[in-house]
């Protein structure tokens, strides 16, 4: 309905170069949303109930109220289960190389 303002990641664009993938971001799935914050790609929105309300918007076009953004939130927070450790679990990295990019002290 509306663009997302901020353009600063292209998206899936980045990786394929098809204009139709501009923008386009994987979406992940509403099981334990209230544990995977902060919210969208970029991790810019730490609130639940603030990224519904900014869905609604860019998504729907709706200005949603904060009754109705707390509503749908208690909704998706219904949705919280347990994680299984194995998806919480700190990757496995290869050895670090002379070429690996370090921290900035």
């Amino acid at each position: 309905m509306r663009p997302y303002p901020d353009t600063s990641d292209p998206g899936r664009y980045q990786v394929t170069k098809e204009d139709s993938d501009r923008m386009i971001f994987k979406v992940p799935s509403l099981r334990n949303v209230e544990k995977t914050g902060p919210y969208f790609h970029n991790g810019k929105v730490k609130k639940l109930e603030d990224a519904v309300t900014q869905m609604a918007e860019y998504q729907l076009g709706k200005k949603l109220t904060m009754e109705e953004a707390a509503s749908i939130a208690m909704y998706l927070h219904s949705l919280t289960g347990v994680i299984p450790a194995e998806l919480i679990k700190p990757p496995a990295l290869p050895p670090s190389r002379a070429k690996t990019p370090k921290p900035e002290a």
